[in-house]
């Protein structure tokens, strides 16, 4: 907690904190200590169970920032300077970024230390090696997200071009920092999601008593404030996912050809994202919206990718049906 002090009175300078900024601060970490260890329980135990992927993040960090704004605008009012209020929303998103740090961590954790009970690690070697993940991490990060910044921009951002990488969590975030800070938030959208939530919430809890299917509540909250292209591929994904262990169970190995689908989708997880820094990489080095471009603007651009994307798993598949169709050795 006293480094994160540190940082707060570090990044409070030359705004309204700066004035008086020791009870302010003090308050913060307590915030910062309460909402982080809830919000670490309720996103490490999600990615404990269902991976990191999965967790819910971005719905603890609209709270998160709910929070962190009313605390603001309980000491300092909302409205008024438009200065003032600009320097509040910053502390807000930072201490928010802060906690969201806490839940990436608690993430991280949590998922290593499932894998490793299920593999028989050990458990003190293992936490060292998320210290030293979280050091290193620390020192990859920031380039990677300002190598992102330089070749595409974030939408909603400064200096943003038509191509500019999608955010629609941070847009959110910060929507909800400046309506509480600027005095404008319409607090009957605020009712009403409650309200939907709560309904979801009953709805789910209905069906699973009934034997029917269920109505996760994360799922629809998504599907209200996500666009479609992010998440569009998560239903087809969960149906390939069910068509793949449905064929697994019929292999002569179904337990492997089940870790075999499973290593596979990983594989495409952490490749897309290595794939997506390299090409941020030429772009930025090519100054280039589209440096590896085959055919232009040609309108067999997408055909093409999409026969070459499904070559490659044809071929992917093949290889999977190899091996669980081998005998143990």
């Amino acid at each position: 907690m006293l480094p994160i002090g540190v940082l707060l009175w570090i990044f409070a300078q030359g705004g309204p904190i700066a004035a008086n900024p020791v009870p302010v601060i003090a308050l913060t970490l307590a915030y910062v200590l309460v909402a982080g260890i809830v919000i670490a329980s309720v996103c490490g135990y999600m990615a404990g169970l269902i991976g990191a992927s999965n967790s819910p993040i971005s719905g603890v960090g609209i709270l998160a920032v709910l929070g962190a704004s009313l605390m603001l605008a309980a000491i300092y009012g909302s409205g008024g300077d438009p200065y003032r209020a600009q320097a509040l929303v910053a502390y807000a998103l930072f201490t928010t970024a802060i906690v969201f740090g806490i839940a990436t961590i608690s993430n991280d954790n949590l998922q290593d230390l499932k894998t490793g009970q299920l593999v028989g690690a050990t458990p003190w070697k293992q936490q060292i090696a998320l210290i030293l993940g979280v050091l290193f991490g620390s020192l990859v990060i920031p380039p990677v997200l300002d190598l992102l910044n330089s070749a595409f921009g974030f939408a909603g951002a400064p200096g943003a071009g038509p191509n500019a990488l999608p955010a629609p969590q941070a847009a959110l975030i910060s929507a909800l920092a400046k309506g509480v800070l600027g005095g404008d938030l319409d607090w009957g959208l605020i009712g009403i999601g409650a309200g939907i939530g709560a309904v979801v919430v009953l709805a789910d809890e209905l069906l699973g008593k009934a034997g029917k299917l269920r109505l996760p509540p994360l799922a629809v909250g998504m599907g209200i404030y996500l666009p479609m292209a992010l998440t569009l591929l998560i239903p087809v994904g969960a149906l390939i996912g069910h068509l793949y262990n449905r064929w697994a169970l019929r292999q002569s190995n179904p337990e492997f050809a089940e870790r075999m689908g499973v290593l596979m989708a990983t594989g495409f997880i952490v490749g897309e994202s290595l794939f997506g820094v390299a090409f941020a990489g030429i772009v930025a080095a090519t100054d280039s919206d589209t440096p590896l471009a085959l055919v232009g603007e040609s309108h067999w651009a997408v055909p093409l990718a999409i026969l070459i994307f499904a070559g490659v798993i044809a071929g992917l598949y093949a290889r999977l049906r190899h091996w669980a169709s081998a005998p143990l050795t």
